[in-house]
């Protein structure tokens, strides 16, 4: 079928060599790079978020940017200044991080309001505009972002028009007992990942991209996602449902897990199975129901619906 061989390839070396216990959150992640999207990834310190953006990059063989947001991080930071040369008489443009493949936004929402919202252009439109000049992003771009459970001292929510430019959010989680036990032994990883060989390239996830957006979606299963958007809007507990980019992008995704797992066709699974990482973090909810887990709601809702045989 569809040739997936180097997306597998890469999500094989990365789960067997370098980051065990892993997998589910690798292949959210891969679905986003051959969706077009961006991932962002909430949980505690210390579980594993920046060398997963590290290790992704590397194994892919994209160039990588960083930026470790605080209070203080202007946009410049992010996208890059004019600097006036004297000897030339003109101003040279100097690129910041996000003109890279992957661009890891860490701890986003340690920033100002006005900093994310400087990501805006660059997530939606793959270009950004300084000083009046637009430039364009590489090819493939994606911003895989890390954030902080809300509730730690000297965070920001991210606003609702920024979280709906993400097409996954989900979670990393702690690793199995056993598997801890085996980190704590052998210590970080690094060093491993700082000299991580590519099995991939950027031309390839372009074509595997492609590939994956010419995956079959029948009518029942885009009747099946209509049926969840239209479920978000008229429930009671969410004020703002699900927009007509979220369902979207729970197609785009569909078909990148069909693709991934060998399929040139949409299966209800695959819908079913990316409700929740794709539209949970979307939903605005009513004052009264702000402490719901959203993840559950969608998974409840989705089990609501009759499943098409196709």
């Amino acid at each position: 079928m569809n040739n997936n061989n180097s997306i597998t390839a890469i999500l094989d070396t990365l789960s067997r060599d370098y980051l065990q216990g892993k997998d589910e959150v690798l292949r959210l992640a891969a679905i986003a790079l051959l969706s077009g999207g961006h991932i962002l990834i909430e949980d505690l310190p210390g579980l594993g978020k920046t060398p997963l953006a590290l290790a992704l990059a590397g194994c892919t063989g994209l160039s990588f940017g960083r930026v470790q947001c605080t209070s203080d991080l202007l946009p410049s930071d992010i996208t890059g200044l004019s600097i006036f040369n004297r000897e030339e008489g003109h101003f040279n443009f100097i690129p910041g991080p996000i003109f890279n493949n992957i661009v890891l936004l860490d701890e986003i929402n340690r920033a100002m309001p006005r900093t994310q919202s400087a990501m805006l252009e660059a997530m939606e439109e793959r270009r950004v505009t300084i000083e009046g000049v637009t430039h364009q992003l590489p090819d493939p771009f994606m911003v895989f972002a890390t954030q902080n459970p809300s509730d730690q001292s000297g965070t920001f929510l991210l606003p609702e028009s920024q979280l709906d430019r993400f097409l996954i959010c989900t979670g990393i989680g702690y690793p199995p007992e056993e598997l801890e036990k085996q980190i704590i032994t052998g210590g970080g990883i690094r060093e491993q990942i700082s000299s991580i060989r590519a099995v991939g390239s950027a031309a390839e996830l372009i074509t595997a991209r492609k590939l994956a957006g010419e995956v079959f979606l029948s009518a029942k299963l885009t009747d099946f996602i209509y049926a969840l958007v239209t479920a978000t809007r008229n429930h009671q507990m969410i004020r703002t449902g699900l927009s007509t980019r979220g369902a979207i992008n729970l197609a785009q995704a569909s078909r990148s897990a069909a693709f991934l797992a060998g399929r040139d066709f949409v299966a209800p699974e695959d819908v079913r199975g990316l409700a929740g990482p794709v539209c949970a973090h979307r939903l605005i909810m009513q004052a009264a129901y702000e402490t719901v887990d959203r993840g559950e709601l969608v998974r409840k809702l989705t089990a609501e619906i009759p499943l098409p045989l196709a």
